[in-house]
């Protein structure tokens, strides 16, 4: 797909070969947003690991210190003594067996991230073939299989985002809005880094971050230096 003339003068702007320290990476990245909504601002890691082996998959949840930005619609899946619980802490749905019943039947899926209870994970399971392929199958990796719904709603309303890698080694996650002033985007950006580092799969051999890459939604990507990733990563303590 060709590129738009404000793309193309966005990465002649910047030498695309050379790997910046985050925070430069971060202004850089502020200073392309140019669209007329404000972009999301996606970090990349290219990590050296074998994903076809389940000992070096790369999954779990992080707290970003200010958000992502991004209203999360959450939905819980749980009984009755744990619904009016999901409801005080800000969940947009809740239900039990009826509201694993709509979905069958067709109901929209107008949620981004899926919390159930234990106990509710046998009806749930139901479900695999129409959340499973959205990403929105609840899982206790993840964190959003937990007896604490109330917890669990709260901290991914106030910005604790899953990641995971996909097929190819690569984990992607968003960092927040162009509109983020600089400070607080390389905050987000440490806590994931850090997230990333703590978690790296004990068989996994040689350089563990091989690449790290930023960008906006409209943008080109600015390459971070991962030769420097303790420095980043320090930031988030």
């Amino acid at each position: 797909m060709p590129k738009g003339k404000k793309y193309l003068e966005a990465q002649n702007s910047f030498d695309k070969h050379r790997p910046y320290a985050a925070q430069e990476a971060v202004e850089l990245v502020k200073n392309m947003a140019t669209a007329k909504f404000d972009e999301t601002v996606e970090a990349a890691f290219q990590l050296g690991i074998d994903p076809r082996k389940a000992d070096q998959l790369v999954r779990g949840t992080v707290s970003l210190p200010n958000g992502t930005g991004k209203t999360v619609r959450v939905a819980v899946f749980a009984p009755a003594d744990k619904a009016r619980e999901a409801e005080e802490a800000g969940a947009d749905l809740v239900g039990g067996k009826e509201l694993v019943a709509e979905i069958q039947a067709g109901r929209d899926l107008d949620f981004d991230l899926a919390i159930a209870t234990p106990d509710m994970m046998a009806e749930v399971g139901k479900l695999g073939r129409v959340l499973g392929p959205r990403g929105l199958m609840p899982n206790p990796k993840a964190g959003t299989v937990t007896a604490d719904v109330g917890k669990a709603v709260k901290e991914f309303k106030a910005g604790r985002i899953e990641y995971r890698n996909d097929r190819f080694g690569n984990v992607h996650v968003p960092v927040g809005k162009a509109s983020f002033d600089q400070a607080a985007l390389v905050a987000n950006l440490a806590a994931l880094a850090a997230e990333i580092m703590r978690v790296k799969p004990a068989s996994a051999k040689g350089r563990y971050v091989k690449h790290l890459v930023i960008s906006s939604t409209m943008g080109p990507g600015v390459k971070v230096d991962v030769g420097k990733i303790e420095d980043l990563t320090a930031l988030a303590h």
